[in-house]
């Protein structure tokens, strides 16, 4: 096999952050290359250098065919590398045709022509063996089919390298099956394939060799022939726990919230209890369900199945509102598009979740800037006063900001989805405090997070989910992150 590109010593930093640390990476004809590595590993960021997105800090190389590049979007594409990310890009009203041939449409003297673009499509579909009609629009289409019809693209145009992302995250098996049959057809026809992927049974099933990153460096590489899963998830973990923030610990009390058999939003059959003063991690990889179930029980998305129970009473959550009447809050993980309302002030976001709790019908502007201060001072907002616009915080500011607007409703029950995504360390500790503060009071918390060690220093119990399902529910003892990376991506089951 010959070598098509390879990566020397790619670093890359953002304000404050090293993403990348000397980075080396290689890719043959032929070749299924997989990357794989916990959320926060650095693996996005090594595939937006690859797709000319990012430039890497100097030093670094990328060689393409031999010779040195430096890539931009455009001209990664013209050199035959695609990227195929896990949200799908495409015309949902266009048909197959037009949406391989958008934008590089082939036309003779002015004129477009459809039928060899047809003839073409149905070519490339035929050897990807997939059943599809070429006038099917892209919004009939499956997940699976969509993504289908994008690596169709990649041979249409004769791609040297096809970069998948993360490619079944929201797959039933029967497409998991089909889209990995189709990454082998395209395999055997000699292009180079780099494979994200958390499922580490697709990574067995079709890649060649594994590169592990870990922290924004490269840990291990692999072939995969003889390699054993237990291996590849020792190398994906080693940090060691005594880094990890170390969090007061407070007594439990009784349940105050129950799941039974939640089912709904894609996500199936999950059943848990909260209890006071204790924080419930939930645990998973990139399109596990951990949000979409959140959604389920602050009744944002409906629920098909099951029962949820608050302080033993079964509650009919048809909306956010009951759920916030039933003492709930939801700090959803994109703050700056659900949980604020950036141009308006600090006193005006605090106040708008509490309004279903009031009779009033009349805003008194002197009172919510009262509130407002109050809870400025309360969580150390760096501002002069609650009539400051929230668009002008910093993230870490930001954040308290929401998490001031639930406590205005004297909420009982809290769901923080990913409360410290995006923010600096020093303002990460302060969400902590605030959340142990909480426990003190006798609050819950349902805490869901992709950082591993906040999973694991925050968490008192933590469920696993994968493939929109519960996987395993681990105890004190048994919260570590090498048994909740064997649960999230490997095959074990409770």
């Amino acid at each position: 096999m010959s070598e098509i590109l390879q990566l020397r010593n790619i670093s890359k930093t953002f304000p404050g952050v090293l993403a990348l640390q000397n980075i080396s990476f290689d890719l043959n004809e032929g070749e299924v290359h997989c990357l794989c590595g916990e959320n926060g590993a650095g693996k996005s960021t090594l595939i937006k250098i690859l797709s000319g997105a990012y430039q890497p800090d100097e030093g670094g190389e990328i060689i393409f065919d031999g010779r040195k590049v430096v890539l931009n979007p455009h001209l990664a594409m013209r050199m035959g590398i695609q990227t195929i990310y896990q949200e799908h890009i495409a015309f949902e009203n266009l048909n197959i045709v037009e949406n391989i041939f958008t934008g590089s449409e082939i036309a003779k003297r002015g004129v477009l022509q459809k039928s060899e673009m047809r003839k073409q499509t149905v070519e490339v579909l035929k050897y990807l063996k997939c059943d599809l009609s070429p006038e099917m629009k892209m919004g009939e289409l499956s997940s699976g089919e969509q993504k289908s019809v994008e690596i169709a693209k990649g041979l249409v145009f004769k791609r040297r390298v096809i970069i998948l992302d993360e490619p079944t995250a929201s797959f039933s098996s029967v497409e998991i099956d089909n889209l990995l049959d189709i990454v082998q057809t395209v395999k055997n026809s000699g292009l180079g394939i780099i494979y994200i992927s958390h499922h580490l049974e697709e990574v067995f099933k079709i890649g060649d060799r594994v590169t592990v990153l870990r922290d924004g460096r490269k840990v291990s590489m692999y072939d995969l022939n003889g390699l054993t899963k237990t291996a590849l998830i020792k190398d994906m973990v080693g940090r060691d726990p005594s880094t990890f923030y170390q969090r007061e610990r407070v007594p439990i009390g009784e349940v105050v919230f129950e799941a039974r058999n939640v089912t709904g939003n894609g996500v199936t059959n999950i059943s848990f209890v909260l209890r006071r003063g204790e924080i419930l991690g939930i645990a998973g990889m990139a399109g596990s369900g951990r949000s979409e179930l959140m959604n389920v029980l602050f009744g944002s998305a409906r629920l098909e199945f099951g029962e949820i129970l608050i302080n033993g009473k079964v509650v009919k959550h048809s909306s956010p509102k009951a759920a916030i009447r039933n003492k709930m809050c939801f700090i959803t993980e994109d703050r700056q598009n659900t949980g604020l309302f950036l141009p308006q002030t600090i006193a005006q976001n605090v106040t708008i979740a509490n309004l279903v709790n009031t009779r009033e019908f009349v805003v008194r502007q002197a009172d919510d800037f009262r509130i407002g201060d109050r809870f400025v001072k309360l969580l150390g907002i760096k501002t002069n006063d609650s009539g400051t616009r929230v668009m002008n915080l910093s993230g870490g500011n930001q954040q308290k900001v929401v998490l001031a607007k639930w406590f205005n409703t004297k909420g009982e029950i809290f769901i923080f989805d990913e409360p410290t995504l995006g923010i600096d360390v020093g303002s990460k500790q302060e969400i902590y405090q605030v959340m142990v503060d909480l426990l003190k009071q006798g609050k819950a918390i349902i805490m869901v997070s992709s950082d591993m060690p906040e999973v694991i220093s925050m968490s008192d119990r933590v469920i696993v989910m994968k493939n929109r399902r519960k996987m395993a529910e681990l105890t004190t003892d048994e919260v570590s992150e090498e048994n909740i990376l064997t649960y999230s991506i490997g095959d074990k089951a409770i």
